[in-house]
Formats: C-alpha cells, sequence, structure tokens
C-alpha cells in the first residue's frame, strides 16, 4: 500500500524535525509533560514504598509499647511513617487535655484531632498526584489537536501542489499521527500510575483510619492505669 510505504520510509525523528512549528509545539507540550509525570510517578512510588515500610516498623513498636509516653519516644524514629504523622497529633491533644484537666481525656476532641491528623497525612500523600489525573485526561486531546491540524495541513498541500496521490499527502498525515501517539504515550502511564498510586492512598487510609482507633484504645489503657 503506497500510504504504508510512505510512512515506514519515514523515521520518527524525520517526521518530528519535518514536522510544522504547530506540531512541534504541541510535541514538546506533550513531551514536557510526559516528564515531569514520569518524575512524579518514580517520587510517589518511593515516598508510598517508604510509607508502607515505615508504617509496618512503626505499628509493631506502637503495640509493644507500654504507654504512649514510650510511644512517642520511639516515635522519632519513624518520621516518615503516616502512622506517625497521626500519632504526634493525638499524643499532642493528649499532652493538651492533660496540662489542663488533669487525668480526665475529652475522647470526642481527641477523635477529631486524629481525624485531623488522617487528613494532613492524606493531603500531604496526594500532592502532586492532580498533575497525574490532569496528564491523563488532557494529553490525549493535545495530541488529537496537533493531528488534526497537521492533517489539514496536509491536505492544504495537497491542494497547492494539485497532487491526489496517497503517496504526496501520506508523509504529512504520517506526521500528524506522531502527535496522536505522544498523547497516548503520555496520557496512558500517567492514566495506569494514578489508578495504582490511588488504590495505595486508600490502603493506607484505611489503615491510618485503624490506628486511629488503636491509639484511642491504649489512651483508655493508659489512663485507666
Amino acid at each position: 500500500m503506497p500510504f504504508i510505504g510512505a510512512f515506514l520510509q519515514l523515521s520518527i525523528v524525520e517526521l518530528v524535525l519535518g514536522a510544522s512549528l504547530i506540531s512541534k509545539i504541541v510535541l514538546a507540550i506533550l513531551l514536557i509533560g510526559s516528564l515531569l509525570s514520569w518524575t512524579i510517578i518514580f517520587a510517589k512510588w518511593s515516598q508510598f514504598k517508604t510509607a508502607a515500610e515505615a508504617n509496618t516498623t512503626f505499628l509493631r513498636a506502637f503495640r509493644k509499647a507500654p504507654n504512649l509516653d514510650a510511644v512517642a519516644v520511639a516515635a522519632e524514629q519513624f518520621n516518615k511513617a503516616p502512622l506517625t504523622g497521626v500519632f504526634d497529633f493525638g499524643y499532642e491533644e493528649v499532652v493538651r487535655q492533660m496540662k489542663s484537666r488533669g487525668q480526665i481525656v475529652n475522647k470526642v476532641a481527641l477523635e477529631r484531632t486524629l481525624q485531623l491528623g488522617i487528613s494532613e497525612e492524606l493531603t500531604r500523600l496526594e500532592r502532586s498526584m492532580s498533575w497525574l489525573a490532569t496528564t491523563a485526561t488532557v494529553s490525549p486531546f493535545i495530541g488529537l489537536f496537533g493531528t488534526v491540524l497537521g492533517i489539514i495541513n496536509a491536505f492544504q498541500g495537497l491542494g497547492s501542489a494539485g497532487s491526489a496521490s496517497l503517496r504526496a499527502v501520506a508523509p504529512g498525515i504520517a506526521d500528524a499521527l506522531v502527535a496522536t501517539a505522544a498523547g497516548l504515550a503520555a496520557a496512558i502511564p500517567a492514566a495506569i500510575a494514578y489508578n495504582v498510586m490511588g488504590h495505595s492512598i486508600k490502603e493506607i487510609g484505611a489503615r491510618m483510619e485503624d490506628f486511629a482507633l488503636e491509639f484511642l484504645n491504649l489512651t483508655e489503657r493508659h489512663f485507666e492505669e
């Protein structure tokens, strides 16, 4: 087929170098978006892996601790664990109530403080995730935009040349389709990473909710003693 033959004769580099200015701008935008997405993917993957490992170690120390003061001392070693952030919120609230009310702890206020700690940690974990969602959603449309403009230019050139053969228009169409391919190449990894990491955030959030209950139980045992 003439179209396929003409496409195979052109490398991707040749297509990009021979593209129009608008097509190059579109490809540059997609490249920047893809590079930022991959940077975020690797950074978040490392963050979640470290958080999961630190959570496991901190939770083991928390369950072995006899009281809150012992946990507070051990928590300094696990500052990368989201559970440590939740614990700090709760422990600070317990200390404030002990100073103002003695041994009486307002359980409702403590539960609210723990929820604030959970919300703070989730916000930190979700940071930069919106960029992945934006890249996954917008990149295909940016690529399609570049493709449409490229096809328009190809047919305008075909009309000016007065030739109706596929061999004449195939290079222009091939050049235009590169933008769509680039858009999909940027969007697919971002979409996969967003869904996988979103599931990881939900798991960590559930773990923090369970930890809040364990914190309340330890608090009750601490004041019963």
